[in-house]
Order: C-alpha cells, then sequence, then structure tokens
C-alpha cells in the first residue's frame, strides 16, 4: 500500500469528478493561470451524465416563444467544438423546457478529451476517491485508488463534482440526503433505439400518437409519459422513459436492485415500441445508458440553500454566478411510485439568478461542491440540475480557486463581484438579456444572440 504524498506531487485543485461540471471547474481553474489542476474520473471516459446517458445540454436557453440564450462563457467552448464537428443540432423540448442542444455522446467523449488536454489539466480515469484527511492549514489528503494501488494526493484547493457529494461526505461536512423530507427524485436507464423510419412514424401522427397509445396500452409500461426523440445519427432515437423509483443510490444493495430494473424496463419499452408505434417495427435497442441515472443524491448544506421560492421570484441576487430559465422537472414517486412528472415554471421573467454561497459548503475553507451536489432544496434542485447551470457551476467555481489561491483567502472570503469580474471575461452571461436568442447553428459565443 502506497500513502506517500510524494506518489504525486502536492496540487493546487483537485477536482473529484470529471462530468459536466468537474470538467468546466478543471477547465476554468486552469483559465489563464499556471495553478496545476488534477482530475479525478472513477470511470475511463470524461463527461459523466453528458456521455454515460444523455445526448442533449438543457438550459442554454429559456422556453417559450421568445427564447433567450443566459448561459455563456467556457461552456461555449464545448458546445462551439461539438458544431464544428457538424455534431449538433438544436430541438425543442417534448414539454417546452427550452431548445435543447442535441449532440453525438461519443463524439463528446473525444471533445472532453481534447478540452482538458487543451487546458492542461492532469486527467487520472480509472481513479476512485476512498477517503479524505484533512491535514494543517487547510489542506486536504485525498486518498485515492485505481489499477496501480492506492495512493495519496495532497491539495490546496478542492472542487467537489461527485455528484454525490462524495468527498464532502469523507471530508464531514453537512448535507441532506434525498428522500429524506421529500420522495427522491426517479432513477432513469436510458436507452437507443436504431433503425426507426421516422417518415411513417410523422404520417402516423408522431407524438401526439406516441402519447396517445402509451396512455391506452394494455401492456405494462412503468411510465406513461417519457421523451423519445431523434438523435443526430440517422434512423436513431433516445428516450428517457424508465423508471424506477424508492431506491437509494447510496446503499448498493439498492443501486444493484435499480440497475436490473432499468434494463428490465428498457426491453419493455422496445417491445411497446416494436409492435405498438409505427415505423418502430423494425427498430432495435442498440445501447444502454453505462450506468442507471441517478438524478439526486446527497445535496450539501451550503452558505446559501437556493429554496424553490427564491426560483419563482424570478430575480437575480447581487451575489449570482450564473442564470437558470429551467422549470422544475421533478421526476418525483410518491411512496407507491405512481405519480408522474411535475412540471413548474418560472414566472414573471422566466429567469433567476443563482447565488455564489450555493457552491461553497458550510464551514469550508477551500472546497467548493459543483453539479447535483449543490446547496438546493429538493425542488429548487429539480430545476436547477440541466447540465448548462452544472456547467456553470463548475466555471465559476473553478475561477474560485484561482482567486483564493492567488489572495490566500477562504472560500467564503472571495469577493462575489470579483469573480463576476471573471465569468464576464469568458463570456459568461450574469444578467437577462435585452434579445431574443438566435436559435441557429453558428459560433455560440459570438452570434447567437443579436448585438
Amino acid at each position: 500500500m502506497n500513502l506517500d504524498p510524494q506518489a504525486l506531487p502536492s496540487q493546487d485543485v483537485l477536482v473529484i469528478g470529471a462530468g459536466s461540471a468537474g470538467c468546466l471547474a478543471a477547465m476554468s481553474a486552469r483559465e489563464n493561470s499556471d495553478f496545476s489542476v488534477l482530475l479525478v474520473e472513477r470511470y475511463g471516459f470524461l463527461g459523466g451524465t453528458s456521455t454515460q446517458m444523455l445526448d442533449t445540454f438543457y438550459g442554454f436557453f429559456t422556453p417559450g416563444k421568445s427564447s433567450k440564450k443566459i448561459v455563456g462563457g467556457l461552456v461555449d467552448r464545448v458546445v462551439n467544438r461539438l458544431n464544428t464537428l457538424g455534431e449538433i443540432f438544436l430541438r425543442p423540448n417534448t414539454y417546452g423546457a427550452g431548445t435543447g442542444v442535441n449532440y453525438n455522446p461519443e463524439r463528446l467523449k473525444l471533445v472532453w478529451d481534447q478540452l482538458l488536454d487543451e487546458s492542461q489539466v492532469k486527467v487520472m480515469l480509472h481513479t476512485t476517491l476512498i477517503d479524505v484527511v484533512q491535514i494543517p492549514e487547510g489542506r486536504y489528503q485525498a486518498i485515492l485508488w485505481n489499477k496501480s494501488g492506492i495512493f495519496s494526493v495532497i491539495a490546496k484547493r478542492v472542487i467537489d463534482a461527485s455528484g454525490d457529494a462524495d468527498f464532502c461526505h469523507l471530508a464531514g461536512f453537512d448535507y441532506e440526503v434525498a428522500g429524506e423530507n421529500e420522495p427522491a427524485q426517479s432513477m432513469t436507464t436510458t436507452f437507443r433505439m436504431a433503425n426507426v423510419d421516422f417518415e411513417e412514424f410523422e404520417k402516423s401522427g408522431g407524438k401526439k400518437l406516441l402519447k396517445e397509445v402509451m396512455n391506452s396500452t394494455s401492456m405494462p409500461l412503468p411510465r406513461k409519459e417519457g421523451s423519445a426523440h431523434e438523435m443526430n445519427v440517422p434512423k436513431c432515437i433516445s428516450t428517457v422513459a424508465v423508471k424506477v423509483v424508492n431506491k437509494n443510490a447510496l446503499i448498493n444493495s439498492e443501486l444493484n436492485e435499480a440497475e436490473k430494473e432499468g434494463r428490465r424496463q428498457a426491453f419493455i419499452f422496445e417491445e411497446f415500441f416494436r409492435k405498438e408505434i409505427p415505423g418502430y417495427q423494425n427498430s432495435k435497442i442498440v445501447g444502454l445508458s453505462t450506468q442507471i441515472g441517478v438524478r439526486e443524491t446527497r445535496r450539501v448544506y451550503g452558505n446559501h440553500r437556493l429554496t424553490k421560492d427564491e426560483c419563482m421570484d424570478a430575480e437575480i441576487p447581487a451575489d449570482s454566478i450564473f442564470l437558470c430559465g429551467a422549470p422544475i422537472e421533478d421526476h418525483s414517486a410518491d411512496p407507491k411510485g405512481e405519480s408522474e412528472t411535475i412540471w413548474e415554471y418560472i414566472p414573471k421573467s422566466g429567469i433567476y439568478g443563482v447565488p455564489y454561497g450555493t457552491i461553497i459548503p458550510k464551514k469550508s475553507d477551500t472546497l467548493w461542491a459543483v453539479g447535483r451536489c449543490f446547496s438546493a432544496t429538493h425542488d429548487a434542485h429539480a430545476s436547477c440540475r440541466s447540465m448548462a447551470q452544472t456547467m456553470s457551476m463548475g466555471q465559476a467555481a473553478g475561477l474560485a480557486t484561482q482567486i483564493s489561491l492567488e489572495k490566500d483567502i477562504s472560500a467564503s472570503n472571495i469577493s462575489s463581484r470579483e469573480l463576476q469580474e471573471r465569468l464576464l471575461q469568458i463570456g459568461a452571461v450574469l444578467e437577462v438579456p435585452n434579445q431574443e436568442a438566435r436559435i441557429g447553428r453558428g459560433d455560440w459565443l459570438k452570434n447567437q444572440i443579436q448585438p
């Protein structure tokens, strides 16, 4: 067993979890800086939810006819790169939650590799965090494991982008476990089907017909709603239809059962599509998500906790670090697992700001938490968990680590105004745009909003 801190040099910034939030956190911590950044990921590829189970970024655009692009910055680099490669198209959301950015998730794996390499971030794949030790001067010693053995890394600053708040948990910070106060959101195994005849499907009634048949079928569908949308791969669809309820993803035995149940449901849906939906009779499942999609587990208690009232007030606080216009999309379940998705749209402008304190765990000096483990109530979290927003959390946290290291100050003592200035310098959007977004292809950073 190797627990020598010198096994890997001390790092200025350690990022745990290379989902979309973690990747942006690592990129922004390196942006125009010489700080060393180590990004740790337990799978063999980057991207988390963006590459493991989904194929669409949501949250860039507000819902409604007068759509506005409300997210920008380094996040645009991701979409611009995919766009340059011809790997995206923009599509409306099934339930009107705003235009989505559909992409090829396999290509995105490569794009994440390229962007992190270009930022000169050290990436360790197939590596798992197993323990945390706090050492003097507010630093942390992270105990890690991979095929080479057990080793440690000492970090001056840490960003927990693990999704499950694993670092915060091991370091002893407080959090709420989903399901303690309200029913936890369900889990979903996504699946993709190939050889769909879209012309026949549309001529037969399209999505309207699909909805009608899902509600009238005698087949034992576990869910009577959900999305099945075109991918940018011809004749292929991607789904969010499976619904696994009343399982705790933090308990291994329950997560095991959830994985098996998700696969079982996926093939029930395949049979339904093939037998009852025109255009699908010759289609088959060609891929399942790498793991079941988990919407919420641990949510840290931060210096600020985003609430439903704040979302519905549609205001932008002075210390906001990004904007959100996504509706509350609660894939919840009553104790019997019978309820469907709950939708609540943001009134007034349809946009609210998220304060800096939501990504700082209480009593933290050198630790930030981003992604779906950030500080929010259950219902506020159900609005603010879209990938455009979690990437925005990551880029804010990464820039915050720069300020913290440069000035040798704690996370809580960083001026939100200074952080906002740095965010604006990289193209972030921090106030409601005056112009409607131009929904179309092109360089996002420069052309999506008319000057």
